[in-house]
C-alpha cells in the first residue's frame, strides 16, 4: 500500500477520553487474569503435594463407613 490509498481509507477513531477509557478496562482485565494464572498455578502445587503425600502412604484416605447414604459396596 502507498500514501494514496491510505489516504482514501476512512476508519473511525474513539474519543480520546474513549481511548482511555477502553484502555483502563483492558488493564484491569490484565491484572485479574495475572491474579487467577497465579490463584491456578497454586492450586496446581496444592494439588501435586496432596497427590505426593497420597502417594507415599504419608496421608490416608478413611474408608467410609457401611451406613454412609449413597455408598454402595
Amino acid at each position: 500500500m502507498n500514501g494514496s490509498t491510505i489516504e482514501g481509507v476512512c476508519s473511525a477513531i474513539p474519543e480520546k477520553s474513549e481511548q482511555t477509557a477502553i484502555a483502563a478496562i483492558l488493564s484491569n482485565m490484565d491484572e485479574e487474569i495475572q491474579a487467577l494464572e497465579q490463584r491456578l498455578s497454586k492450586t496446581h502445587q496444592i494439588k501435586q503435594g496432596m497427590m505426593q503425600e497420597l502417594l507415599i502412604g504419608r496421608t490416608r484416605l478413611l474408608q467410609p463407613s457401611s451406613g454412609v447414604a449413597g455408598y454402595n459396596h
